[in-house]
């Protein structure tokens, strides 16, 4: 593709809010400068995307039909308007590192082993506040080694070659909230994944668990991972997969009644401690795109 940038940025948006903005910002403010950005709005009605007009980068290309497909469906048209050698995914309310892409990058052009790179995740509030950090796996062994459980590789930080995703895509109609984790499962015996120990992302968590949507994407999962161990007649996976998802749900319950009772904010329970002076960077770029220097 030697017309075309190194890199193609896929970001769809549907309803992007205040948090657009900042993650727009974090990705015309990397280090790494020779990429596209595909802003595929999923049919947004809260004016969020024409906020950004006074960017005014040519590298930026916002593309609508008025439609609301669904992220699976948007991916897939992101990939066949991709003109980068690279694909990288990124969400409408995440913030990426400064160095995020400069350094994925420099990982996927000296390693050609590499499918699909992903990275460490801090997580941020909606307000903005650090709250921690998400687990981690780091060897395409140790992501891919219970996939009854599912898959530490978030989707928001994935950089790929672009003809490993062309060659798998996603599946259409998406999955409820599960596209990352249904690709993942499907390519991994032929990919070869891996992550960076560094925190390249902030992942935006929500205040409260919404049990109906916890729920549904519980259920999805678990019906695909089963599925897909039984057709592979994997008849041990499929019953770790259930008691996975039982477990799992019962713990989102646990969380429900406790917001319920006494409304509390959500629980941190699975997301770590991070160290002060991470913080303290990572503090320091968030009020930098917030347009506040102190």
């Amino acid at each position: 593709m030697p017309d075309g940038p190194l890199l193609t940025i896929a970001m769809p948006v549907f309803n992007g809010g205040p948090h657009l903005r900042m993650a727009v910002l974090s990705i015309v403010q990397q280090s790494f400068t020779d990429w596209e950005l595909l802003l595929i709005d999923d049919g947004s009605t809260d004016g969020a995307i024409e906020e950004l007009a006074d960017l005014a980068d040519s590298r930026i290309h916002v593309i609508r039909d008025g439609r609301n497909r669904g992220l699976a469906a948007r991916l897939n048209e992101a990939l066949g308007l991709a003109r980068g050698c690279y694909f990288a995914r990124m969400d409408a309310d995440d913030i990426s590192h400064p160095e995020r892409f400069s350094q994925q990058l420099a990982v996927l052009k000296s390693d050609q082993s590499v499918d699909l790179l992903g990275s460490r995740c801090m997580t941020i509030s909606t307000h903005n506040e650090i709250l921690g950090t998400l687990p981690f796996k780091e060897s395409h062994r140790d992501i891919c080694s219970r996939p009854w459980l599912g898959f530490y590789l978030p989707h928001p930080t994935w950089v790929g070659k672009t003809a490993w995703f062309r060659t798998h895509h996603y599946a259409e109609p998406g999955p409820y909230c599960c596209e990352d984790q249904e690709l993942l499962l499907r390519a991994h015996y032929s990919s070869h994944f891996h992550a960076l120990s560094d925190i390249l992302l902030a992942y935006r968590l929500r205040d409260r668990l919404v049990w109906r949507k916890a729920c549904r994407t519980r259920v999805t999962l678990f019906r695909i991972q089963f599925n897909h161990f039984v057709t592979r007649k994997n008849y041990a996976f499929a019953v770790l997969a259930t008691v996975a998802t039982v477990l799992r749900l019962g713990r989102d319950f646990l969380t429900f009644l406790r917001q319920f009772r006494t409304g509390a904010a959500r629980s941190s329970a699975g997301v770590l401690s991070v160290g002060s002076e991470e913080a303290e960077h990572w503090q320091r770029w968030i009020r930098r795109l917030e347009g506040r220097n102190t």
